[in-house]
């Protein structure tokens, strides 16, 4: 489209020149010149209309660039993301494995730090439910745990008491060592 400017388009006077002698009444020339007003307003709109388009033109031949540069940012967050999720399974899994082994070790801990347990013979049981043993050379009354019955212990059977003296289990007979009448 050919753009306007005031070099070339006619000024107001250059109008009333080509204007008959029956026209230059004062209203003809009122409208003339409103006329000519319109006429720049029009044309300074054009000028603009036109540079925008130029502008919009511009972002369209963009758009493709731009939504290329999108989309491998896209492709890359992606394979970003994969990445991270394949690494955080791996870290799961470490972490699942290294609670197995801390738990492991802990139970291990438990029994080499358990103190050590003493044995004794089952001579008999008193009607309180206690039971009567022999421990380290000495006959001693000492309480069961409520899971072991007395009647299950036989005469010369050996306990394991822990360390306040108390049958925690019933252990099974040494070959060797004292009898028990």
């Amino acid at each position: 489209m050919k753009e306007f400017d005031k070099k070339s388009s006619p000024s107001r006077e250059g109008f009333s020149k080509f204007l008959p002698a029956s026209m230059s009444d004062s209203s003809t020339r009122r409208r003339l010149t409103e006329y000519e007003i319109q006429v720049q307003d029009l044309q300074a709109y054009i000028r603009s209309l036109e540079a925008e388009t130029v502008h919009l033109r511009k972002k369209l031949e963009d758009a493709p660039k731009d939504f290329m540069v999108l989309e491998n940012k896209l492709r890359e967050a992606n394979r970003q993301l994969v990445q991270a999720f394949n690494q955080n399974e791996k870290l799961v899994n470490a972490l699942y494995e290294a609670r197995e082994q801390i738990t492991a070790l802990k139970e291990e801990v438990d029994k080499l730090c358990a103190p050590p347990s003493t044995y004794g013979v089952y001579l008999s049981v008193n009607e309180d439910g206690t039971v009567n043993i022999l421990s380290q050379g000495r006959k001693v009354k000492v309480n069961l745990h409520p899971s072991i019955k007395p009647e299950a212990l036989k005469p010369g059977q050996e306990l394991i008491l822990n360390e306040g003296l108390n049958v925690i289990e019933a252990a099974g007979y040494e070959i060797q060592g004292e009898v028990v009448i």
